[in-house]
């Protein structure tokens, strides 16, 4: 499987991650490895628990790290990274690195029904052998859920004209494609701009096939648990529903004299990295230091 994959703000990501030689790192979003494959690389010796709840990852990232010492893949979700760190026999750990981004695996790969750019059957999960797809919900949610949906994790205005579309289409044939999803909107929101009208919907169903801010919220909390003193947690996210979470979390955290925020407002790719990576223009970086 031939995809490229530029691993998002690698430089922030290095210097703030506070690497040590003999470290203990997570990779809680393992991906295709570019940020694991980076630490490895940055500091020698160090021990990396890569995380994924795709099997796929795991599998890709696994051939790219193969020739690294002490690293250890575990196929699960992030939320269990202080549960999957203790049963390698680590309480504490010295960093922890969370890209909440869609992977290029699953943008890019054939099958996984992500992307409204492709004729591909309606999936979106990232663990395939959870039950719930994106042509589920899209066919059996009613119309308010679906409108509900659409509003609260894609932010479109028009999420209950689309809802409406996607109801009153199902009950002449039932939706099973990307492609015919997408033509469903399109037919009821106007384009604006550059954006496609399916951006909005795609990104809410895929956050609801996978409970992806749920996942989220859980995630910084068992990071925070697993952290030793002095230890980083960098969390890389893409929309303002997640750096919302991220930043009402760190400051919680902060509060309860747990955590010293480092990064008071979130870092952002420079010119440079948005123009050679696009996929990286929304980044933000906010870095967490356990007390």
């Amino acid at each position: 499987m031939n995809i490229i994959h530029v691993p998002v703000m690698i430089k922030d990501v290095l210097e703030n991650l506070n690497l040590k030689q003999s470290g203990i790192y997570v990779d809680a979003t393992l991906g295709l490895g570019g940020h694991a494959e980076a630490i490895l690389d940055r500091v020698h010796g160090c021990t990396l628990i890569g995380m994924d709840r795709d099997e796929k990852a795991i599998e890709i990232a696994g051939g790219r790290l193969r020739d690294y010492p002490n690293v250890h893949l575990v196929h699960d979700s992030f939320t269990q990274m202080k549960t999957a760190a203790e049963a390698l026999g680590y309480d504490r750990v010295n960093g922890i690195l969370l890209d909440a981004g869609v992977s290029a695996l699953h943008l890019k790969a054939e099958g996984r029904g992500f992307s409204f750019l492709r004729d591909e059957p309606l999936d979106m999960r990232m663990d395939r052998q959870q039950s719930l797809t994106a042509e589920a919900v899209v066919n059996r949610y009613r119309e308010k859920d679906l409108a509900d949906i659409i509003w609260k994790y894609g932010e479109e205005r028009y999420s209950r004209r689309i809802a409406k579309a996607i109801v009153s289409s199902r009950r002449r044939q039932r939706i099973r494609s990307c492609s015919d999803l997408a033509g469903i909107v399109e037919k009821t929101v106007r384009r604006r701009g550059k954006i496609h009208p399916a951006t909005r919907t795609f990104q809410a169903l895929r956050i609801e096939v996978n409970r992806e801010l749920e996942e989220l919220s859980f995630a910084l909390e068992a990071g925070a648990g697993l952290l030793e003193a002095g230890g980083r947690f960098c969390v890389l996210s893409y929309h303002s529903l997640e750096d919302r979470i991220v930043k009402n979390a760190f400051r919680r955290l902060a509060k309860e004299g747990l955590f010293h925020i480092i990064t008071k407002k979130p870092l952002v790719p420079d010119r440079q990295e948005q123009r050679l990576n696009p996929s990286s223009r929304s980044a933000k970086l906010r870095v967490g230091e356990k007390i």
